[in-house]
């Protein structure tokens, strides 16, 4: 058996990074889920569809707001790397 010299260079988190990127999730997130909240209240007055279709609404409108948020952390992440080179 031989050894290998040609280790892998270590990675480090880059916190600031992280950092950043979770700040700017939590705040965009608020405004996201706050926009499904109110967003299916208004449209099921708009529409008359009582309590449960408000509850339909605003459920339909958080999951999109699920992948506008998993969309987002993924583009933010290639734009400002978690890990780096040691």
């Amino acid at each position: 058996m031989s050894a290998d010299n040609t280790a892998k260079p270590a990675r480090q988190i880059a916190w600031p990074s992280v950092i950043t990127v979770i700040s700017a999730a939590i705040l965009i997130g608020a405004e996201v889920f706050g926009a499904a909240f109110a967003g299916g209240w208004a449209l099921a007055i708009l529409f008359g569809l009582g309590d449960q279709g408000a509850r339909i609404l605003q459920a339909v409108l958080f999951a999109i707001g699920v992948f506008v948020m998993i969309g987002f952390i993924r583009g933010a992440q290639r734009i400002e790397p978690f890990t780096k080179r040691a």
